[in-house]
């Protein structure tokens, strides 16, 4: 179960329905109550229309046993005055609820004389009020009616009737009619919701029926779309792991002819075996050269060392500490390139390069420095390194002289080694820097070392935020500038 939701697939599946599940909810659920809102405030219209029927009868002085709206089928009528009795209620009225009386009989008809004893009692208690309010008609209250009126609005309930045996739900609506010679009446009128309940539950049953089929429409459809649309990244899982049992990186995942994210995926992960390809074999290259380059003094000195052991007249102590110093050379460059290459970031200290400059020219007899003070931060040895392999390199190039300069420019510092040899070629300015790359194939490893000194400059300037380039000096050899970063204090700050 944790394997199935554990994939994308499931989970925006899952994620798609739950959505619309919540969304139909809520969707269904307003639609409901506004259906059985509209329905019932439908029904209660009936019932008042039926009610102001039966009121204006009344106004018209239309006698209890004539009022015709007492005969409507599925109509539910009451009529009673101000005490709350019943005086009259339609046919075949057997129960009732929801309008204030149960009763379902009217009152037994009283005398003229308990009438005219009413009305002289309830105008009384009109008059009595009117002297205690201290106002005339006009400041009647606004639940006053004049006979023969009938009130503009009706309160409306709900609540149930049996009518021949038959029990159903109603809404009720009561209307106050003031009659020329009974007082006040007020009329009861029932619709019933039977349609309102009808239409309730035949939205309610479509739904339950309907809405579970809508969910497995979009969890079928989401499931399709998603697996369509996952399916490159399928293979592209496919083919890298299939890259990782091979250890082949020279096979590339496929690329889908779109413009989405999956597509962006495979070229961004094509270009990263890429890397990791050109990487990859870069390493292989470099052990395959530093082994060769350490092969030969190791060859040499166990050579004399062999031959010292047999014939120890002949043994070339001078041959043998060149091999070993060539060795000793050749370990502490390929160890600083394992170093930089393992992201080794130069120490923050501030470094003239100036003095730097002056220091590394000492004991070189063909070198002259031309420098202003200028500090930069990082390793004052690997710099030191730096300058000392573009001395090197200058030296076994230049016919007379070798200039380096220090000075600033804008915000960085410039070191410039120049020399009068042959030069550069433009072509080849770029592959110089390049591990064990020597230009002068014929030039021995004695002369022209292991070709390390160039790719170690580059590689520590780039640590040290800078660029190593080479190009034309103006004597007409070649050039190689240096250019860092200004340290904190100076940056910004050309021309002191």
């Amino acid at each position: 179960m944790s394997r199935l939701f554990g994939s994308v697939r499931s989970r925006a599946t899952l994620g798609a329905t739950l959505v619309v599940a919540v969304a139909l909810v809520a969707a269904g659920t307003a639609l409901l109550l506004s259906l059985r809102a509209n329905l019932t405030s439908e029904a209660g219209t009936r019932a008042e229309r039926s009610a102001q029927s039966v009121a204006s009868e009344l106004a018209a002085r239309t006698p209890l046993d004539k009022l015709s709206g007492l005969d409507a089928e599925d109509t539910p009528v009451q009529i009673v005055d101000e005490d709350g009795v019943l005086l009259a209620a339609s046919e075949d009225l057997e129960r009732i609820s929801g309008t204030g009386t149960s009763e379902v009989t009217p009152a037994p008809e009283r005398s003229d004389d308990d009438d005219r004893d009413d009305r002289e009692d309830r105008d009384d208690r009109e008059d009595r009020d009117d002297r205690e309010d201290g106002g005339s008609d006009d400041d009647r209250d606004d639940e006053s009616l004049d006979p023969g009126e009938i009130s503009p609005g009706a309160s409306f309930t709900n609540g149930t009737a049996t009518i021949d045996g038959d029990t159903e739900d109603y809404r009720f609506a009561s209307v106050d009619v003031e009659t020329p010679d009974g007082g006040r009446l007020t009329v009861h009128a029932g619709a019933p919701l039977a349609a309102e309940h009808s239409a309730v539950g035949t939205a309610l049953t479509a739904m339950l029926i309907g809405f579970p089929l809508l969910l497995g429409v979009v969890a079928a459809v989401t499931w399709l779309v998603t697996g369509r649309a996952l399916r490159p990244v399928e293979g592209i899982r496919r083919e890298m792991a299939a890259i990782t049992a091979s250890e082949d990186l020279r096979r590339r995942v496929p690329e889908p002819a779109t413009h989405d994210e999956v597509a962006r995926l495979a070229r961004t992960t094509n270009a990263t075996l890429a890397a990791l390809e050109s990487s990859v074999e870069r390493q292989r290259r470099f052990v395959a050269d530093a082994s060769h380059e350490l092969r030969s003094p190791i060859a040499s000195l166990r050579t004399q060392l062999e031959v010292a052991a047999a014939h120890p007249e002949l043994l070339d102590l001078d041959g043998a500490v060149e091999d070993t110093v060539r060795l000793q050379n050749l370990a502490a460059d390929l160890l600083l390139l394992a170093r930089l290459d393992a992201g080794e970031r130069p120490a923050g200290t501030r470094v003239d390069l100036a003095a730097l400059a002056r220091e590394g020219a000492a004991g070189r007899e063909r070198v002259t420095v031309e420098a202003e003070p200028v500090e930069v931060s990082g390793s004052r040895g690997q710099l030191g390194r730096v300058l000392a392999n573009l001395l090197d390199n200058a030296e076994r190039h230049a016919r007379e002289r070798i200039t380096v300069t220090v000075r600033r420019e804008g915000g960085e510092a410039v070191l410039g080694v120049a020399d009068d040899g042959e030069g550069v070629a433009e072509a080849d300015r770029e592959r110089i820097f390049e591990r064990f790359v020597r230009l002068d194939a014929a030039r021995s490893r004695d002369d022209g070392g292991a070709g390390l000194g160039l790719a170690i400059a580059r590689d520590v300037a780039v640590r040290h935020g800078g660029t190593l380039t080479a190009g034309a000096a103006p004597a007409g050899g070649a050039l190689f500038e240096l250019r860092l970063p200004l340290a904190g204090a100076d940056r910004g700050t050309p021309g002191a």
